[in-house]
C-alpha cells in the first residue's frame, strides 16, 4: 500500500512556489500567536521547507522541526542560513509516527500545520503519531492541528492546468498540470501532479503523486481523546472564530492530560 510520505521528495522543488499562490502565509500568524501564548520549546510535525518553523522562531526561542523528506529539509536548511533567526531552529529528519526524542516530554507546544496529519493514510499511522506526540509533550502541553476540510469534496478530473507562473521574478516559467482521484471508501484524495519547467528553449517535466486522508471532526476528536488529550478549542479559521462544518479551516487545540 502507498505510504503518505511518498512523493514529497519530488514535490520539494515546487512546494514553496505552489504554496505562495495558494495557502500563502495566512496561517503563520495564528501559529505565532499560539507559540507566544503557550511558550516553548515548540515542535513542528512535517516542517518541510521551513514555511512555518522559521517565522515561529521570531516568537519562540527554540523550534524543532521534524520531517521525513531529506529534499524538503535541505531547502529548509538553506532558508535558515539566510535568516537572523535560523539559530533558533533545529531540523531533524525523522518519522512523526515515532518521534526521535529521548528526553521525556521536552516540548510545551506541538504543531501539525496545514493538513500534515492527513498525509497519514491508515488509522494505525495516525494513532501511532498521536501517541508519539503525547509522549513528547509535557503534562498540560498544547497540540495544535490544522486540517484541510475540502479535500473529499474535490471532483475527479484529469490533466487540468491548475497553476502557471514564474519561479521568482526572473526565474523559469512553471506550469502545474494536475489530476485528482478519489477513493471515497477509504476517504483518500490523490493528486497526480506534473510540473513543467520552461527555461528558454529547454523544458523539463517532473511527475509524482501525493495523497491525503480526511476524517470527520468527530473522528479526529475521538482519536485525540483516546490518545491522552483533552479538546480545548475547535476553531473555524485563523482568526479564532468558532468552528462549523462549512468552515474554511478545521483547527483543533488539545491539551495533554
Amino acid at each position: 500500500m502507498r505510504e503518505g510520505w511518498h512523493g514529497w521528495d519530488d514535490y520539494a522543488p515546487f512546494y514553496d512556489w505552489e504554496n505562495a499562490q495558494t495557502v500563502q502565509r495566512r496561517d503563520v500568524g495564528f501559529w505565532q500567536r499560539l507559540a507566544t501564548r503557550t511558550g516553548g520549546p515548540v515542535l513542528e510535525l512535517g516542517c518541510g521547507t521551513g514555511r512555518v518553523s522559521l517565522p515561529l522562531a521570531r516568537t519562540a526561542e527554540v523550534v524543532v522541526g521534524v520531517d521525513r523528506s531529506g529534499e524538503m529539509l535541505a531547502r529548509a536548511r538553506r532558508r535558515l542560513r539566510r535568516s537572523r533567526y535560523g539559530s533558533r531552529v533545529q531540523l531533524v529528519r525523522g518519522d512523526i509516527r515515532a518521534l526521535p526524542f529521548k528526553d521525556p516530554a521536552p516540548f510545551r507546544l506541538a504543531l501539525a500545520p496545514y493538513g500534515i496529519l492527513q498525509s497519514l493514510l491508515r488509522d494505525r499511522d495516525l494513532e501511532a503519531t498521536l501517541r508519539s506526540v503525547a509522549a513528547v509533550l509535557e503534562s498540560g502541553g498544547t497540540f495544535g492541528i490544522d486540517l484541510v476540510p475540502e479535500l473529499p469534496d474535490w471532483r475527479e478530473y484529469r490533466r487540468r492546468v491548475s497553476l502557471r507562473g514564474r519561479r521568482g521574478r526572473r526565474g523559469p516559467r512553471l506550469t502545474l498540470i494536475e489530476s485528482v482521484r478519489q477513493d471515497r471508501a477509504r476517504r483518500i484524495t490523490t493528486f497526480d501532479q506534473e510540473f513543467v519547467e520552461h527555461g528558454g528553449a529547454a523544458r523539463s517535466r517532473r511527475r509524482f503523486s501525493i495523497a491525503f486522508r480526511t476524517l470527520s471532526m468527530r473522528q479526529m476528536r475521538n482519536r485525540l481523546e483516546r490518545s491522552g488529550f483533552e479538546i480545548e478549542a475547535v476553531l473555524g479559521d485563523y482568526r479564532g472564530r468558532p468552528w462549523d462544518a462549512r468552515a474554511d479551516a478545521w483547527i483543533l487545540l488539545a491539551r495533554r492530560r
